[in-house]
């Protein structure tokens, strides 16, 4: 007698199915993204309220760089992906939300002008990293680490060019980073040199300054 609790889940009939979704949501990315043009992808924590520093330093970070003629792709939700496509937009730039269907909802914020939906994380990963000439990393939780150390060990192994990988707030990802050295370092599991992958900055500004720097090089 099989056990109900093994095959709650056997999705063995519709399984195939899914191939044509994950084809679409991929057709329908690369159809939009492509168009662009150069994109920066900003990353941060949801939970942040307009009155946070961060949520205004992302905000005017989307700001300059939209200025500087880059499309701001964002999560689409609120939090530091509504202060980037709220800065973008101001700057008359191109505002990009790639939004998730999660249990929790997550409804898109109100500056979003060019939205795209997801129901595969992975899809939606592919596309921010695919057409992004950085990654701008502000204060958030797993899902920002996911995307961060995503991108750092594609540039790592090689599988995508590198590009800036720009974390914000000094003291926010201190810990992290003292980890990464005193630890993952010394016990030989990160090489010494890819620190060099990425950067840390406090302020807009050197956003900017260290993407210029990047792309002068």
């Amino acid at each position: 007698m099989k056990n109900p609790k093994l095959f709650k889940n056997d999705f063995t009939k519709e399984e195939p199915w899914r191939i044509f979704r994950i084809m679409a949501e991929f057709v329908d990315g690369f159809d939009v993204l492509s168009k662009v043009g150069p994109a920066v992808s900003i990353f941060g924590s949801s939970r942040l309220k307009s009155t946070d520093k961060f949520y205004k330093i992302a905000q005017k970070t989307a700001y300059l760089l939209a200025k500087e003629g880059y499309a701001i792709i964002t999560g689409g939700g609120p939090g530091v992906m509504e202060a980037a496509n709220k800065g973008a937009k101001k700057a008359k730039g191109q505002s990009i939300g790639l939004n998730i269907q999660i249990p929790a909802e997550q409804k898109p914020n109100p500056y979003v002008e060019t939205l795209l939906d997801f129901h595969y994380f992975f899809c939606r990963k592919v596309m921010f990293v695919k057409y992004a000439k950085a990654f701008v990393i502000m204060p958030g939780g797993f899902g920002t680490l996911d995307e961060l150390f995503e991108s750092l060990n594609l540039i790592q192994t090689k599988r995508i060019e590198e590009f800036p990988v720009i974390l914000v707030g000094c003291d926010y990802w201190q810990g992290l980073i003292d980890w990464i050295k005193n630890t993952a370092i010394k016990r030989n599991c990160i090489p010494a040199q890819d620190l060099k992958i990425f950067s840390v900055v406090d302020e807009p500004e050197e956003v900017v300054k260290e993407i210029r720097k990047f792309y002068h090089k």
